[in-house]
């Protein structure tokens, strides 16, 4: 019997992963609300608009019917963090989720804010979909940019969850055709790193382009600065509960947070590069007129939020988190990068 995969949306990650899952042989359905990418996608089996060059196979069919989606035997959620929660309140109103018929992945990357402050994606996603799914999501992270997954670079995965056999089908769901895929059971650690990581780089952006304009800073300074980040990864992930700290020597942590960082592809290493190169914040008063204009950059740096949220969970749970406290001042627009970066470094001491 012909296995079904519904991935919401069709940004970068999600077409990367549809097109990985449907060269495996899968039926993928790709939802999503542009109905320019849908069309394009189903006419042209391309996807201009976020991976520009890359061919995608008949298999991967797109709809801008979210049922056509959850129509499938396994479902992968790749929203960005910014619109999550909207489409999770959708998701609850299908049956096949009502009755927990449907084995859910998450992509996403970041925290969510909630009433009781930001809050880490899975268990959110918990307080909104039925109690069929408490402790049976997976998460799924690892240094994956979606551009080299979708030409078939290869590229490790972990998927957590605190229900191991659905961590498990997952791995075998994603393994082959260039992924490995790795299960765990720290889905506090995976995702803690998945988010912090993205704060990191647009510090590792700025620390990047001012390498550029002094002598007194080089890979070097590069390197201590991601061995910093690390720290600070590890020490929020256990503040928040995680109990493995191998997961912050893995893919899932140090992989990820050094592809984040020195990848021409991230997007957050980029914003962080252009705060310095182009001056991109002097268009915005603080991080909120930021955030609520995020279009504007033109691509979407998912370390602005994080940085707002780590901030905020920092100072609920008292936790020290230099690098994360000094990127939200940047962006709101408190201090300058050229003497904010420099004081993060001096301070390792």
């Amino acid at each position: 019997m012909e296995t079904k995969v519904g991935v919401l949306s069709a940004g970068a990650w999600g077409t990367a992963i549809g097109k990985v899952l449907a060269e495996k042989g899968y039926k993928v359905t790709l939802w999503d609300y542009m109905k320019n990418v849908v069309e394009e996608i189903n006419h042209s089996h391309t996807n201009s608009r976020y991976l520009l060059g890359v061919t995608l196979p008949p298999a991967l069919a797109a709809s801008e019917d979210m049922n056509h989606a959850l129509d499938s035997d396994y479902l992968l959620v790749s929203t960005p963090s910014l619109y999550l929660l909207e489409i999770v309140k959708k998701l609850i109103k299908n049956p096949k989720i009502q009755e927990g018929n449907i084995p859910i992945g998450v992509l996403t990357k970041g925290f969510l804010p909630t009433k009781k402050g930001p809050r880490l994606i899975l268990e959110v996603m918990e307080d909104y979909l039925p109690g069929f799914y408490k402790d049976n999501l997976v998460y799924i992270s690892g240094p994956s940019h979606a551009e080299e997954v979708a030409r078939g670079r290869l590229t490790g995965l972990i998927a957590a969850s605190k229900n191991g056999k659905n961590a498990i089908k997952f791995r075998e769901l994603l393994s082959g055709n260039a992924l490995m895929v790795f299960s765990s059971f720290d889905t506090i650690g995976v995702q803690t790193s998945a988010a912090y990581k993205n704060v990191v780089a647009i510090a590792f952006g700025m620390l990047d382009a001012l390498g550029e304009f002094t002598e007194s800073l080089g890979t070097n300074t590069e390197s201590l600065l991601l061995a910093a980040g690390l720290n600070e990864i590890q020490s929020l992930g256990m503040a928040l509960g995680s109990t493995y700290p191998e997961t912050f020597t893995s893919i899932a942590g140090v992989g990820d947070l050094d592809v984040t960082c020195r990848s021409i592809y991230g997007r957050n290493r980029k914003f962080g590069r252009e705060i310095i190169t182009d001056r991109v914040l002097d268009r915005y008063r603080n991080i909120d007129d930021l955030i609520a204009n995020i279009a504007s950059v033109g691509y979407l740096p998912e370390g602005v939020m994080a940085a707002k949220w780590a901030w905020e969970i920092a100072q609920r749970i008292n936790a020290k988190l230099p690098i994360g406290s000094t990127v939200y001042r940047i962006l709101n627009r408190e201090t300058e990068p050229s003497l904010a970066i420099p004081a993060i470094l001096a301070a390792q001491q």
